[in-house]
């Protein structure tokens, strides 16, 4: 949950969702639990005295004879009704008869069947009044659920009820249960009780049900803007890496909100600054090498007059290794002007067509066999940094053994050697431009100390790096690429190309000797 927290801004935005709607829910419950409580206590006692007022109006329209079973048939599971000759004065003596009243158990249809029949037969005969409307006030010695029992009665006043006459009530217990005693007209006192547990609670499985829904509602809206809000966040970061990677990227759409816009305007300003300070870059470089020629040419032709021969060949040996250093800094800047196209490659197959030619040309060049690994990058740039490496192994090592392995982190290309290796102090130095060692490599056969560092610069541009580590037995080399993005269809047909030229260096191992 943490990582998917930590990765994911529509989980971020989600969750802030969700926590919104919950203290949201839980304030509103805390603020309405108890009105909710006070509604329902007023709504069971009103009723409760509509009930007891027409139980009363059926007694006194009917003989006397039926009246229990009127009684018996008007009790519900919570409210049970019964006769007193007298005014039930005693409350402890009343709440004793009101709970075993209210723990008998109700009656059957059965033992209701002849009260039904006497009461349509009375109801036929007599005139009885219809029950009046009458607005209910709350008369109570608390408002809410759960009051405190009463000790007393209280007087129910004739405005306060449905019937036009006075009635006595109470709070009998503290689950809201309530006690009615009113008058009858031949003087007898009609008791009722009533006593339910009022459940206040808000989480009812409909509201439960209503808040999921909610909630999954909410979810899908939040994750669609949060969505739509990053997509151009992704775009972006898509383009960033695609430029520190040395490709070309398209400008990005400059639409959208202000933040939006302003963002996409500031990429656009550092691409093109940056695309033309290389530019620039280049461009001097070139001139500088190509300005140098004459100068060059011309001292050469001045050497030739010199008449000690020794001193006219340490200098036609100065110039020539002057001019191989300005005629491959003009090809490194032929190359960083021309820009390669960046496709989808079998990375395998471009390694073992590169050893394939080496082997062929008689070098000892062992390339250890792997699965298929697509990646896009610029191949001839990539191939021409695997190549200078391969070649220093071979020259200054006597073999190479070439592998590929897939980390979580990026695709590593290692080139070991058996060869003295380098100093420690100096591994960072021989990627520096015309550095070479004097004492392990030959100057000349060790070129003019730009292979390195050309392809240290073709691999960054690729976004990756090599690394060089002595092994105790040679030394070993490493280029590591981050991963890519899986090949499209059209680079498809390029990579099979690469693979069947590779095919025979990654199934062998060649050497000179074959």
């Amino acid at each position: 949950m943490i990582g998917v927290w930590n990765r994911s801004l529509t989980a971020r935005f989600v969750a802030v969702m969700l926590l919104a709607l919950a203290l949201s829910q839980g304030i509103s419950f805390l603020l309405f639990t108890d009105e909710i409580g006070g509604a329902l206590v007023r709504a069971a006692k009103t009723e409760f005295l509509s009930r007891t007022a027409s139980v009363a109006q059926v007694l006194e329209t009917t003989p006397p004879a039926v009246q229990h079973d009127i009684l018996q048939a008007s009790g519900t599971s919570y409210t049970r009704f019964w006769v007193s000759p007298s005014f039930p004065g005693d409350v402890e003596s009343w709440r004793g008869e009101a709970k075993r009243r209210l723990a008998e158990p109700l009656p059957t249809l059965a033992n209701l069947a002849g009260t039904e029949q006497v009461s349509r037969e009375t109801a036929a005969d007599a005139s009885m009044p219809a029950p009046q409307t009458v607005s209910v006030t709350v008369m109570s010695p608390a408002a809410t659920n759960g009051a405190a029992a009463a000790s007393s009665w209280i007087d129910l006043p004739a405005h306060a009820w449905p019937l036009s006459r006075a009635a006595k009530f109470l709070y009998w217990n503290d689950a809201g249960g309530m006690g009615l005693a009113v008058q009858l007209k031949d003087g007898s006192w009609l008791n009722s009780a009533f006593s339910k547990k009022m459940v206040n609670s808000m989480l009812t499985t409909r509201s439960l049900i209503s808040l999921a829904v909610t909630a999954v509602i909410l979810s899908l809206c939040a994750a669609f803007i949060a969505r739509t809000m990053t997509k151009p966040m992704r775009r972006l970061a898509a383009a960033a890496e695609a430029l520190g990677r040395g490709e070309s990227v398209a400008p990005l759409s400059e639409k959208g909100p202000d933040d939006i816009r302003h963002t996409a305007v500031a990429f656009n300003l550092m691409q093109s600054r940056l695309q033309r300070f290389v530019e620039d870059r280049t461009r001097m470089l070139a001139a500088i090498g190509h300005d140098l020629r004459t100068p060059i040419t011309s001292l050469r032709l001045r050497a030739e007059f010199v008449s000690d021969d020794e001193t006219r060949e340490k200098m036609l040996d100065t110039l020539d290794e002057l001019r191989a250093m300005t005629e491959a800094t003009l090809a490194f800047s032929r190359e960083q002007a021309n820009e390669e196209v960046t496709r989808n490659v079998d990375l395998t197959a471009l390694v073992g067509s590169l050893c394939d030619d080496l082997v062929e040309l008689g070098n000892e060049i062992y390339c250890a066999e792997g699965q298929q690994i697509s990646y896009r990058c610029r191949p001839d740039a990539l191939k021409r940094a695997i190549r200078n490496l391969v070649e220093n192994a071979v020259r200054y090592g006597e073999r190479a053994r070439v592998s590929l392995r897939t980390t979580p982190q990026a695709i590593e290309i290692v080139i070991e050697d058996d060869g003295p290796g380098i100093p420690a102090d100096a591994v960072e130095k021989v990627f520096e431009p015309f550095f070479r060692m004097e004492h392990s490599r030959n100057r000349e056969t060790g070129g003019i100390g730009l292979g390195l560092s050309i392809s240290r610069n073709m691999v960054r541009h690729h976004g990756g790096d090599i690394l060089l580590a002595n092994t105790g037995h040679g030394l070993r080399a490493t280029i590591s690429l981050p991963h890519a993005a899986t090949p499209t269809p059209e680079a498809k047909g390029t990579a099979r190309s690469f693979r069947r030229a590779g095919r025979s260096i990654i199934a062998v191992q060649r050497t000179p000797a074959e």
